[in-house]
């Protein structure tokens, strides 16, 4: 895709939620987590490179010790559909045991994300939980009735990007969620 390309899709694209709309859905989430976790020592582990952002933005509203890792495991790469799970980098601290949150961008399908809880559980965490900037409105998931366990917002069934998720592996610095035109 070529810069112009990628300006095109921006700028044909519908806002969703702007900054000001995601901040104060990170301030209610980050509430909601701080409930669960403020006592807990949980280990929170940021998808890569969708969950970047958004767990950025939301760590530093948790106001509680807490430990951070990474996993990353992706089925889209720089497609728009998915394919199966490519594990780029698995946490590197131990996960027996412990709580664990799984921190990212988006539940689409779920499929990613329910691989990586799978993960977890079979290296031995004694809960994992997932918190996503955005869910998707819709029946396709991995697992029937699959849900994010915390979720800041919740998108049609379109194709949508910014903050953290990308489109064909740009824009993930928008500075809020956008629709594809016509997706």
């Amino acid at each position: 895709m070529r810069v112009a390309e990628a300006q095109r899709i921006l700028d044909e694209a519908e806002c969703l939620a702007d900054g000001a709309t995601i901040a104060g859905a990170l301030d209610q989430l980050a509430l909601g987590i701080t409930g669960e976790y403020a006592s807990r020592l949980p280990l929170m582990l940021c998808v890569m490179n969708g969950g970047l952002v958004f767990a950025g933005q939301l760590l530093t509203r948790l106001h509680f010790p807490l430990e951070i890792d990474y996993v990353h495991a992706t089925r889209y790469g720089m497609a728009t559909a998915g394919r199966s799970i490519e594990w780029l980098a698995r946490p590197r601290l131990p996960l027996q045991g412990r709580e664990v949150l799984l921190l990212d961008d988006i539940l689409d399908v779920g499929a990613t994300l329910a691989a990586i809880r799978e993960d977890c559980l079979a290296a031995g965490a004694s809960r994992v939980r997932t918190a996503v900037l955005v869910e998707k409105r819709h029946e396709r998931k991995a697992v029937p009735g699959l849900r994010a366990d915390f979720a800041a917002l919740e998108v049609p069934d379109r194709f949508v990007f910014g903050y953290g998720m990308d489109y064909r592996g740009f824009w993930r610095n928008a500075p809020g969620i956008y629709a594809v035109k016509d997706a």
